[in-house]
């Protein structure tokens, strides 16, 4: 038999029915779930919305312009309003979620853009992208707050300078500004962060800024001046022309300067210094302890102006700080008080006096006769100083106190004032002759003494003179003849009686030139008075030669060695 060959069975296939979502709603799905991560995103990133008031919104554009905090976009302006009162602007700032902790009553707002501002052009970046706000937080605790002013300028100082900032008071502002620099031996230290405008009428305070590492040369006893501008000195050794820095010289500076051996501790944080005029003041007031005085002139005190100095010895010791014009009722006067100061340490080894109560050195020398006389050390400019002398026997006085100021008692004793003073004495008295009156005297006096001369009594007097001085020629003539041994003497007497004639003629020629003590006259009468007496004498010695010997005209002269 044949075997049968079964067929093979064929598998059958089962339908089974499954649920699934259809691929059109895949991208609606995918959407929705990529916006709500975005969204949540979003709303997680996004910080409190603040308000920021500015005087203008220029350069400022809503839903653009940005809010940056160091090149990092802290939010975005929303709008731009104008506020109610029409006195500024309103712009509304969506923040981000890391401005949160910044945004406290600390933080300083204004806006971006190119300008010239404290020596610096800042702002150029905003050339192409626009301008934006900037914020300054600080790392000082501060409430948190949501509205708030803007500046208009930037900030001097970035929040993560470190220093110390210094009050500065001073009678004027000068040409310090915003920005100005402050040095440090020629170094740029700090600057000037601005300037209270509470009590302007006496002083102004100005807020200096001294970084790392710099502030702590800044001692309780440093020395603060106003380093603007150009100093010009004419020196022995020619023009001196200083200045710190070109910058401060355009914009102003303040410069500082500390005793290499500083005593005082280091200045704390807005310890108040005194601002001076120049660095010359500065120093002049750097010498510690300082005696306030005050004395009252009754004179002139024309060319005493405030600044000059103050002398002992003729060296510095002090400046003056002010003069004035008083009246006391007490002596119904009005007096010039001037007021100064004296650094009591230019004294070498006052420092043993230290101890001591104020003023009372100072009175002690009052007492040995220190007075404040005012001197003209230069007679070309007329300035004075007020200098400190002590006058030998001045009136007796004492040092006395007005609240914290000495007053030293004045002398007009002393200087170039007192030469002065008795030079105009002098003229006075001088005015005070009547030279007209003299004048007249001694037109008369002349007069008369010209009658004398040229009167006919001196010519008749004179021509009898001559007339005897001839026959005294002819005696002596006769007597050479006839006594020549024992007259030898009698042809020199001739000689000097005819030089005496002689300078008599002329003396009457020259009595019409000039007569007086200094004449010629007088000179020739000098002259002529010992010939005369020459003259008589040998006459005197003739006639007793001739009374004792009369033989003597006809045998001549003995040689008995007797008269």
């Amino acid at each position: 038999m044949t075997d049968q060959i079964e067929p093979a069975r064929v598998p059958t296939a089962g339908v089974h029915r499954r649920r699934r979502i259809p691929l059109v709603w895949i991208v609606p799905i995918l959407t929705a779930l990529i916006a709500a991560w975005l969204a949540w995103d979003t709303f997680s990133k996004r910080g409190p919305t603040i308000t920021i008031s500015f005087e203008t919104a220029a350069g400022l554009t809503a839903g653009q312009s940005q809010l940056k905090y160091r090149n990092v976009v802290m939010g975005t302006v929303k709008d731009i309003t104008v506020a109610p009162d029409l006195s500024k602007v309103l712009v509304t700032v969506e923040t981000v979620r890391e401005a949160e902790d910044l945004l406290t009553d600390k933080t300083i707002f204004w806006v971006v853009k190119p300008q010239l501002f404290a020596g610096n052009v800042t702002g150029l970046d905003t050339l192409l992208s626009g301008s934006y706000i900037g914020m300054r937080p600080t790392t000082e605790k501060g409430k948190s707050q949501r509205e708030f002013t803007g500046q208009r300028d930037p900030p001097v100082l970035q929040a993560s300078a470190k220093g110390t900032t210094y009050k500065l008071e001073s009678k004027r502002l000068g040409s310090i500004s915003l920005g100005s620099p402050v040095f440090y031996r020629d170094l740029e230290v700090g600057t000037v962060l601005g300037w209270d405008v509470g009590d302007l009428a006496s002083s102004v305070t100005i807020h200096a800024f001294v970084r790392e590492p710099y502030d702590k040369y800044v001692h309780e006893d440093s020395s603060f001046w106003n380093a603007s501008g150009l100093s010009v000195k004419l020196t022995p050794n020619g023009l001196d022309l200083q200045f710190e820095s070109l910058r401060a010289l355009l914009l102003g500076g303040i410069a500082f300067d500390t005793a290499t051996y500083p005593k005082s501790p280091v200045a704390a944080q807005h310890y108040r210094f005194p601002l001076y005029a120049s660095q010359e003041v500065a120093k002049s007031a750097g010498f510690g302890r300082q005696l306030q005085l005050v004395s009252n002139f009754t004179g002139s005190v024309a060319g005493l102006a405030v600044g000059a100095d103050v002398t002992l010895y003729g060296l510095k010791v002090g400046e003056v700080t002010d003069v004035g014009l008083v009246y006391e009722p007490k002596q119904a006067r009005i007096v010039a008080p001037v007021h100064y100061r004296i650094e009591a340490d230019r004294i070498t080894g006052i420092s043993a006096a230290q101890g001591l109560p104020p003023g009372t050195l100072a009175a002690e020398l009052v007492k040995r006769g220190l007075r404040a006389t005012l001197q003209s050390p230069s007679l070309i400019t007329g300035q004075k100083i007020v200098a400190l002398e002590m006058i030998a026997d001045a009136p007796p006085a004492e040092l006395t106190q007005d609240g914290n100021v000495f007053v030293v008692p004045s002398s007009e004793v002393g200087g170039f004032d007192s030469i002065t003073r008795s030079a105009n004495e002098l003229l006075s008295k001088i005015n005070r002759i009547d030279f007209d009156q003299i004048g007249k005297n001694l037109a008369g006096s002349v007069k008369g003494l010209d009658g004398i001369v040229n009167g006919a009594q001196l010519k008749t007097t004179l021509a009898a003179l001559e007339a005897a001085m001839v026959d005294v020629r002819d005696v002596a003539r006769k007597l050479d003849d006839g006594a020549t041994p024992a007259l030898k003497r009698l042809p020199d007497i001739a000689v000097q009686l005819q030089d005496s004639l002689t300078k008599a003629n002329r003396l009457i020629g020259s009595l019409d030139k000039g007569y007086g003590d200094q004449s010629k006259f007088h000179r020739d009468i000098d002259r002529l008075m010992p010939q005369l007496t020459e003259t008589a004498r040998s006459i005197r010695a003739l006639s007793d030669l001739l009374a004792r010997h009369p033989e003597a005209l006809i045998k001549g002269r003995t040689n008995t060695g007797k008269e």
